[in-house]
């Protein structure tokens, strides 16, 4: 059984784009860090699409996505056109792609355009020097906010996920990895455990504790005891994770 969703935009190429999916090993560039999930960049038409081919999920969750859960590619493009429809920075969404039989889902694919972007938060969080990493740093509080208040809770909102580019003078950022998220009204103690994949560095934390303080007027010493304190959470339990694979390594 296939699947093929395109936006309207995109129709009119539908069977051209389903010939870059049949000989998706073979065009374009390949994109990225390629561990799980493998992306590749192809001129469309004056277009640069980025195609992500999701890995093909073992058994159980290969029935799960074919008979209990949409898959990561439907999901990745039902969010994407949520978050443009709310004017939130995201690639946009051209189609997914999945084809499966009686036993589970074995190959999908996600479409959308591709941002050459100047960096992504991991820069900010890697180089502290970064021409005016205050600023941007700043900004993407802003761009957190916005999100929070638009009642949506992003859970992969980690270094690599945010896309970052300069135009005009001023910093947009785009999710991406889009798969993860819930849509509801957000506590206090949710939209600081947001920020706690972001950074391990406490004056980084500092900074967008300041500038959320001033956006939303919650006092900042409030702000930063608890975003700090589910950053820690999160670092403690991120290291505990790999300890534990280092020894699993180790008696294998």
């Amino acid at each position: 059984m296939i699947v093929f969703k395109l936006t309207n935009h995109f129709q009119k190429h539908k069977d051209e784009i389903e010939q870059l999916l049949l000989n998706f090993n073979s065009t374009g560039e390949v994109f990225g860090n390629q561990n799980r999930n493998t992306i590749r960049v192809v001129d469309f038409k004056g277009t640069k699409l980025n195609i992500k081919s999701f890995k093909v999920p073992k058994a159980f969750n290969s029935f799960v996505y074919k008979y209990i859960r949409k898959s990561k590619a439907e999901r990745s493009f039902a969010f994407a056109k949520l978050l443009s429809k709310k004017e939130i920075g995201t690639p946009q969404p051209i189609a997914y792609f999945e084809y499966s039989n009686s036993l589970g889902l074995k190959e999908s694919y996600y479409i959308s355009e591709h941002i050459n972007a100047d960096l992504t938060y991991r820069e900010l969080v890697e180089e502290p020097n970064y021409s005016e990493h205050e600023t941007i740093l700043r900004q993407f509080v802003h761009f957190t906010h916005s999100l929070h208040e638009s009642n949506i809770l992003f859970n992969d909102h980690s270094p690599g996920n945010t896309l970052i580019k300069k135009t005009n003078n001023k910093y947009h950022f785009y999710l991406v990895d889009l798969n993860r998220m819930n849509f509801k009204e957000l506590s206090f103690l949710e939209r600081m455990k947001n920020f706690s994949r972001l950074t391990p560095k406490k004056e980084m934390v500092g900074v967008m504790s300041d500038e959320y303080s001033k956006i939303t007027g919650v006092n900042y010493q409030k702000v930063f005891t608890t975003m700090w304190a589910e950053t820690s959470k999160f670092q403690e339990k991120f290291f505990r994770k790999k300890r534990l694979k280092k020894k699993l390594l180790f008696w294998r």
